[in-house]
């Protein structure tokens, strides 16, 4: 079973030997599914002959589509209140040219501010909380070609010992 070269950095509860210079470390490198899995130093991670950090490019946040529908609500809402400042334009326009009573005016302009809706403050969206990821590692090429070398004899040293009680023993009568 082969793994890929891509490494989550842990911390342990318990120090072990660093897989290069063996001093105690509470910092592993595993695979995802643990297949794979070293105690290193933390100034080993530095370190670009032994493993290079890989960056993650930011996701680009999805956009639901309550906020499209929230969005074309609010420019809707827009777009006819603008529509209605027009006519009411046009409708001040009229009433200059045919000049009526100031209380009349005074009245209606009153109603028109009570009829139109208070508005509601924008809530803002904020996006959620990004979950906290594991640094993640690529080994350099050899040293990630000892691990599968290393991992690949353990295998078959496990493969070997399963198979040996199936085959027949060796002889033991005297030559004659």
């Amino acid at each position: 079973m082969s793994f890929t070269n891509l490494y989550y950095k842990r911390t342990t509860g318990t120090p072990k030997a660093c897989y290069i210079c063996y001093k105690p470390t509470t910092t592993c490198l595993a695979t995802i599914n643990a297949v794979d899995f070293l105690y290193t130093c933390p100034t080993h991670l530095t370190d670009r002959g032994f493993a290079s950090p890989i960056q993650e490019e930011p996701a680009k946040p999805a956009v639901d589509e309550n906020e499209i529908a929230k969005v074309k609500e609010e420019w809707e809402e827009k777009q006819k209140r603008k529509a209605e400042r027009e006519k009411e334009k046009e409708k001040e326009k009229e009433k200059a040219d045919k000049v009526k009573d100031k209380d009349d005016d005074k009245d209606k302009k009153e109603k028109e501010k009570k009829s139109t809706p208070p508005k509601s403050p924008h809530s803002s969206v904020s996006p959620p909380p990004t979950p906290a990821a594991h640094q993640r590692f690529a080994l350099h090429r050899d040293i990630f070609a000892m691990r599968q070398t290393e991992h690949r004899r353990r295998r078959q040293a496990a493969q070997a010992k399963d198979l040996a009680p199936r085959f027949p023993g060796a002889p033991r009568g005297e030559l004659a």
